[in-house]
């Protein structure tokens, strides 16, 4: 017997990606994420001129610890105040900080600890953004819409992922760091008219809470992870996956590439083919709008991207890494964007919050700090072995889902 997670919580009007309200949040989601990779480029140049090779990687992981030690409290945030009202205040405080940066280095020429500063300083916004805007989704579009609404933010990630180097690398051709900071901070402002237009449905009366000090609230919500049969392993998964997942695809196959001798367009050969191949999965789940048999599809092709990732180290050209990471972005894609869904159509809508703090707080704070480890463990036993033990533990994700009954038995709306 397989058990539906969720109905919907008000009836289909039309699917999302014909939505107007859903179009004016994928709208202001884009530009944000656009003008998030644009940022990340002009710290990490910035931070490369201004210090060695060394201290640009600290300034540019520094916004990975108050993530890591606020988001948990960003999620209470977020249920208690809504997550409109918190991605609108956040997203506004993200674009100030940026175009105070960009005014800064227009000035002056700041140092390094006033770059660590900036980066931490968006990290303590980050850590109120990303639940709030994990949680915003479900609170805008029926719960059968979610798998939909999923693939749609995944494409405008790729896009994201896509735009945001070229256009970096103009703003700062064009009008130094300080241009390019100071695009950012447009592309993420951009974003604010897009989200007042959205419209966010009202929680049940039944889910409605009575405000409880911070601890208890937060104690309330990994109570409710705690208790429920499907939430418990999925989150578990999810931090498997994202501790992983994280270390080999951005460091370590920064260091394959160059072990291979495969410079930096090779590189970009291998982060194209990927991103080709997730684009592909979010298309295909924005296309097909509900995957039967979600959790087992989830675990399978979890599955397939850790043995993937493990294979990455050992082939020897560009055009075989490129196919493989276009396997690994098919489906790392697949099961990301459907283990989402599973979350946030089984999470109650008042812990909505709390519960996507959870869910991300290793892929956005913990696995980031794990990249001096990775390149540690790289130099002592090279990319294989590293590369082996990261797809393990990734693919303890999907022996999880798979192991969990209620988990592997649950339907999507």
């Amino acid at each position: 017997m397989t058990t539906t997670l969720a109905s919907p919580a008000r009836p289909v009007d039309r699917p999302a990606h014909r939505d107007p309200n859903v179009l004016r949040w994928l709208g202001a989601y884009a530009s944000s994420a656009v003008g998030d990779n644009v940022y990340y480029i002009a710290l990490s140049w910035t931070a490369v001129q201004s210090g060695t090779p060394a201290q640009a990687g600290l300034v540019t992981a520094a916004s990975a610890v108050p993530r890591a030690l606020l988001m948990l409290g960003g999620g209470v945030v977020a249920d208690r105040y809504g997550p409109r009202r918190v991605v609108l205040g956040s997203t506004a405080a993200r674009s100030a900080l940026v175009l105070g940066a960009a005014v800064l280095l227009l000035v002056t020429s700041p140092g390094l600890w006033v770059l660590g500063a900036v980066a931490v300083l968006f990290g303590i916004v980050d850590a109120v953004f990303l639940p709030a805007a994990g949680a915003l989704p479900a609170r805008i579009t029926s719960r059968d819409q979610l798998t939909r609404v999923q693939g749609m933010r995944g494409m405008a990630t790729r896009l994201a992922n896509v735009l945001g180097g070229p256009l970096g690398g103009l703003g700062v051709a064009v009008g130094g760091t300080a241009g390019a900071f100071g695009l950012a901070a447009l592309l993420v402002g951009v974003s604010l008219p897009l989200l007042l237009g959205v419209r966010v449905g009202a929680l049940p009366p039944d889910e409605r809470q009575d405000r409880q000090p911070v601890l208890a609230e937060l104690r309330d919500g990994l109570r409710h992870i705690r208790r429920d049969a499907v939430l418990r392993p999925l989150v578990i998964a999810a931090a498997l996956s994202d501790l992983g997942f994280v270390g080999p695809m951005n460091l370590g196959l920064t260091v394959l590439a160059q072990q291979r001798g495969w410079g930096s367009a090779g590189m970009g050969w291998v982060l194209a083919g990927f991103g080709t191949g997730a684009a592909g999965a979010a298309l295909l789940i924005t296309w097909r709008g509900r995957i039967p048999r979600a959790a087992v599809v989830a675990a399978v092709t979890n599955l397939v991207a850790a043995l993937a990732i493990a294979a990455l180290a050992q082939v020897p050209s560009v055009a075989a890494a490129a196919g493989v990471a276009a396997l690994i972005g098919v489906t790392a894609g697949l099961s990301g964007a459907l283990c989402g869904a599973l979350v946030q159509v089984r999470a109650g809508a008042a812990y909505l919050g709390r519960v996507m703090s959870v869910s991300t707080l290793v892929g956005f704070g913990v696995a980031p700090l794990t990249f001096p480890l990775v390149g540690g463990a790289v130099t002592l036993w090279g990319t294989g072995p590293v590369f082996a033990v990261c797809a393990g533990v990734s693919a303890l994700a999907g022996v999880v889902v798979l192991g969990a009954r209620p988990l592997r038995r649950a339907e999507l709306p």
